[in-house]
């Protein structure tokens, strides 16, 4: 009967430290979180075209003055330019972004030239209908 009491107070002490341990992580969690800066960069309202979904993202790194030939993608996005300064070609409008700068690409026939001194990045978040 001796090992009973023995067991108890092992589970009481486990069951202590583990609480303190978890108590801990949250502090941490809370602190961090204070010092957390949030910036939408795009917002947009979309109606998918279908319930499923295929979505990509896709890096792209253009050379110096490189230009892509007239192209269409799967699906619409945002894109994000990670570097440089690209001159975008779709619907009949041109736009120039720069690194940092977000915009929203139609899915409509396009071209993308790279207009800056040095290479240039994009990211390209695609949605598009699932085959």
């Amino acid at each position: 009967m001796s090992k009973i009491p023995t067991i108890k107070a092992t589970g009481f002490i486990l069951a202590t430290l583990t609480a303190i341990y978890l108590s801990g992580i949250q502090t941490v969690s809370a602190q961090e979180k204070t010092n957390l800066n949030r910036t939408v960069l795009l917002e947009k309202k979309l109606e998918l075209s279908s319930p499923n979904i295929n979505t990509k993202m896709i890096r792209v790194a253009f050379p110096p003055a490189f230009k892509t030939p007239w192209h269409t993608h799967e699906g619409p996005g945002p894109r994000y330019v990670v570097k440089g300064t690209l001159k975008v070609v779709e619907g009949g409008k041109a736009n120039t972004y720069s690194a940092g700068e977000v915009f929203w690409e139609s899915g409509e026939l396009m071209s993308v030239e790279n207009v800056g001194d040095d290479a240039a990045e994009i990211i390209i978040f695609e949605l598009a209908p699932a085959k």
